[in-house]
């Protein structure tokens, strides 16, 4: 039902900055302890029930339909940017498939799962760079956010 609903769309859209379409969309709103995005679909009745859910699977399957995600899957995302949400970046699968892709590339130099400050460091560092850009300055804004995590290989290597 949320996802037919306009204003709950809107107030998703709202969140995201979208950018180019092979590009991290990049969730503005709140975040997780594991930097996934968080987004309030719905308040309930009653002073502390609120409906929030992951804003990647709400966006995947506003993007795929209500019933696109079997039980048992999740939503990987293949730039590894936990609070992206290009539909382009997001690919279904097993937990299983999420962990190997993940330990395949954490060690890899530069990479978003090397960043030393952790995924939710990295993406409170992209929200803040965002939130003080001026929009001409925002990818380069975004670029320095996303490398003062990544040291030189050289030191990386030692991190691990």
């Amino acid at each position: 039902m949320l996802l037919a609903d306009g204003e709950t769309v809107a107030r998703y859209h709202a969140h995201v900055l979208r950018r180019g379409p092979d590009e991290c969309w990049w969730w503005t709103g709140g975040l997780t302890d594991t930097a996934h995005g968080t987004f309030r679909a719905v308040s309930l009745p009653g002073r502390t029930r609120r409906g929030t859910v992951p804003a990647h699977l709400f966006g995947y399957r506003l993007a795929n339909g209500p019933d696109s995600l079997p039980p048992g899957l999740v939503v990987r995302h293949t730039c590894d940017e936990p609070p992206c949400q290009n539909p382009a970046h997001w690919l279904a699968g097993t937990r299983g498939d999420n962990n190997r892709d993940a330990a395949s590339r954490r060690r890899l130099a530069g990479h978003a799962l090397a960043d030393v400050r952790g995924a939710v460091g990295r993406a409170r560092a992209v929200q803040a760079a965002i939130a003080a850009a001026r929009p001409e300055d925002l990818d380069a804004a975004i670029a320095a956010a996303l490398a003062a995590g990544n040291p030189s290989g050289a030191h990386q290597d030692a991190l691990f």
